[in-house]
This record gives structure tokens, sequence and C-alpha cells, in this order.
């Protein structure tokens, strides 16, 4: 999938999000964040031909605790949806680790190519990430306004995430050359023989 096409489908639901409540308040922006997410899980679908499973599970989430923040007229709900996904993909990847099967390599594996080690150290790196972004939100949804947490939400999140990404970007490059140049050289002893 072309990489912008991916960006726009990833966070194209929270610009809506945020945009909505901006001019219509929490509760229409829930409804704005129901279909853009359900539109950005067709769309991929429709590319693609597959979803994967940390978007599926993100947005039968976004419908039932959107659902039950607009049945029940309460902003507890949408406010929560943050820390359950955060707290599901964190056991998720643990889950994964202690089954001897690192998820962040089905996440990421055909964008990436590193050895089973680095994989199992960067499912752990994630799986903590998700946990302290959970707690965080878990903080700010009871010491702040509203405002302050869709502005977390949306902002405060992605800027986390790209900058788990940068601190994780050495770790990644330095081991996918050291696994490129140990599979090139193993490759080059089978032809020699």
């Amino acid at each position: 999938m072309n990489p912008f096409v991916k960006l726009g489908l990833d966070f194209g639901p929270l610009v809506v999000f945020f945009t909505t409540y901006k001019f219509f308040g929490i509760f229409p922006a829930t409804a704005a964040l129901m279909v853009a997410t359900t539109v950005s899980i067709v769309v991929t679908y429709t590319l693609t031909k597959k979803v994967p499973i940390a978007p599926l599970v993100t947005g039968a989430l976004v419908l039932i605790f959107g659902g039950l923040t607009l049945w029940l007229n309460s902003e507890f709900f949408i406010k929560l949806k943050l820390t359950i996904i955060e707290v599901l993909l964190g056991s998720g990847l643990l889950i994964g680790l202690a089954m001897g099967k690192p998820l962040a390599k089905d996440v990421m594996g055909a964008a990436l190519e590193l050895p089973d080690a680095s994989w199992r150290t960067l499912t752990w790196r994630l799986a903590f990430f998700f946990f302290f972004i959970g707690a965080l939100n878990e903080v700010v949804r009871n010491t702040l306004t509203t405002d302050d947490w869709v502005t977390f939400k949306v902002w405060g999140v992605t800027a986390l995430f790209f900058l788990f990404s940068a601190v994780n970007a050495p770790f990644i490059l330095k081991n996918e050359i050291k696994h490129a140049e140990a599979k090139a050289s193993g490759e080059d002893a089978n032809t020699a023989t």
C-alpha cells in the first residue's frame, strides 16, 4: 500500500475526531470517530484484501466504547477506550512472547527483516510502550479537562509514537544491517560449497 494512503488510513480517524471535537464537542466527535474508523477499515480491506488484527481490535473497541459513550451520554467510555486498547495490545505482545512468538514480527515483518532475538527485544519494547501510554492516559483523563485529554489523545500520543520510533530506529537499523550481512555471508558460504 502506498505509504501516504496508509498514513491517511491510520491517522485520518484521529484528525476527523479532533476536528469534529473542536467544532461540535465530544459526542459528535465520538460519532465521527466511529464512522471514520469503520471507513478506514473498509478501505484498507478493499485495497489489501486483509486487515491486520490491531486495527480490527481498535475498530471494534471504538464502536463498543463509542456506542456506550453516545448511548449513556458519558464521555467516560471514549476516554477509557485508549487505556483498554493499549493494555490489550501490550498484553497481546507479552502473551505472544510467552508462547515463543514475537508478534511485532507479524505486524512489521513485511517492512523489516530482523533476526529473531531483535524481534523479541522490539516486542518487549513495544509492549512496555503500550502499557506506558495506557497508564499515561489514565493520569490525563483523571486529572485534566476534556479539551486537554483530546489534545493528548490526538497529538500527544502521536508524538510519543513517533518519538518511540525515532528512539528505536538505531536499534532496528543496526540489527537489520547485521542480519543482512549474516544472511549474505551464509548464502556465500552455501554457494561456495
